[in-house]
């Protein structure tokens, strides 16, 4: 995201370390050139997280301290760190967290979707016969569900969505949050459709869907009819939302 977005403690933090552990070492250098910062890194990815924690906690247990980087977001979140602190924890190696930007947070404030209540999917499954039984088991959410999604990939879920949920249920799509070209696109499964079959997509989704039980009862059962419900006014549908207990 943006570079703004990084925090005092976080540059003190990685200035402080003996050694930096970074999910792309191309990346992570970018940013410790933006603080000024030079420190050794080792690199740590979903594909090499086993063999290189067990070598990050026996050099944190013989007296070193590391910073954990993510290519995006927030270290540990939807991201191969989960296992570098689940091992830690295991070899009762402390664990300071830094916070940070997180891209499904940052996302579901700005959405203006109910967030009281939420749950966060990640990435759905890439194989359509997965992502079709994923999104059956999440029919009937009622809470507002969070979802990641790459652009080569939006349409296609896009189409999964529209047969699971239908096209009137309401949708955000958050895209390159944080960044120059951030852009938040809310309105309904069908209209997604639509203006994804004339623009193409662009740069990493950050996608909110309303769950199930977000308007009240009599609109619900009118919301298969998807010309009734897009042809809602913005003040209708905050309308719709406070009927339920939300606030505007």
């Amino acid at each position: 995201g943006n570079l703004g977005d990084l925090s005092d403690r976080a540059k003190s933090t990685l200035k402080s370390v003996d050694f930096i552990a970074a999910e792309d070492t191309r990346v992570t250098v970018k940013l410790l050139n933006h603080c000024d910062i030079k420190k050794p890194l080792i690199s740590y990815f979903e594909h090499n997280k086993y063999e290189k924690g067990e070598i990050i906690i026996n050099r944190i247990l013989a007296g070193e301290n590391c910073a954990l980087v993510s290519d995006a977001g927030m270290p540990a979140i939807s991201d191969p760190g989960e296992m570098l602190v689940a091992q830690a924890h295991e070899k009762g190696v402390k664990v300071e967290s830094v916070p940070g930007p997180s891209a499904c947070v940052t996302a579901l404030a700005i959405s203006g979707m109910p967030s009281g209540r939420f749950c966060f999917e990640g990435f759905l499954p890439r194989e359509k016969k997965e992502l079709r039984h994923r999104l059956e088991v999440l029919k009937n959410e009622e809470r507002t569900m969070i979802f990641h999604e790459a652009p080569h990939r939006l349409c296609e879920t896009l189409d999964t969505f529209l047969t699971v949920f239908g096209e009137a249920r309401a949708i955000a799509l958050c895209r390159e949050l944080t960044k120059r070209n951030e852009e938040i696109l809310r309105t309904t499964v069908g209209g997604a459709i639509a203006h994804y079959s004339e623009t193409d997509p662009r740069g990493e989704y950050v996608l909110i869907l309303e769950g199930e039980d977000a308007l009240p009862e009599e609109m619900r059962k009118k919301s298969d009819e998807s010309a009734w419900y897009a042809a809602l006014s913005p003040e209708e549908h905050v309308a719709a939302y406070e009927a339920k207990g939300y606030a505007r």
